[in-house]
């Protein structure tokens, strides 16, 4: 992944990022520097938190990396996988049905949502709801689409 620039987030930037992750996921991040990193050929554009990759956007999108919902727990948005859909999901699979143990009610479709496994609470993966949080868990179909997971290059990326 290569960067096309990076800049501090001014002030402004700041209150709404950390306003939209507040509403949106019940997290709040308290950092003194944020500094955006635009890729080249990527949806994604990166935050760093006083130097850590957080936050993310995702086609203008807000929301935490990975590595972000790990280490600020989200409170809303959460779709839980139980411990056979680990390795897909982990490998950037989309989400099935059979696989979610429990999902957020307030998931609405479009959302972005994090998806955790059951026994830790660990964070596996970014994607798109397809479906509301209240029809997700069910026998069959493809739910969440995978755009972040362990791993990946966003994963990976060292600024």
């Amino acid at each position: 992944m290569e960067i096309r620039s990076r800049h501090h987030l001014r002030n402004d930037e700041v209150r709404d990022l950390e306003a939209a992750l507040s509403e949106g996921l019940g997290v709040s991040l308290d950092g003194d520097t944020y500094e955006l990193v635009e890729l080249a050929d990527s949806p994604f554009d990166l935050v760093l938190v006083d130097g850590r990759p957080d936050a993310c956007y995702y086609e203008d999108d807000p929301f935490l990396t990975v590595r972000g919902a790990n280490e600020h727990t989200p409170q809303r948005g959460v779709v839980t996988v139980d411990t056979g859909a680990i390795s897909f999901v982990s490998d950037g699979a989309d989400v099935m049905r059979p696989g979610i143990v429990e999902a957020d009610e307030g998931i609405e479709a479009g959302d972005l949502v994090a998806v955790a496994e059951e026994s830790h609470g660990k964070v596996l993966a970014i994607g798109r709801a397809k479906t509301d949080g209240t029809e997700m868990v069910g026998d069959s179909g493809k739910v969440i689409e995978s755009i972040h997971h362990v791993g990946d290059d966003l994963y990976t990326f060292a600024v």
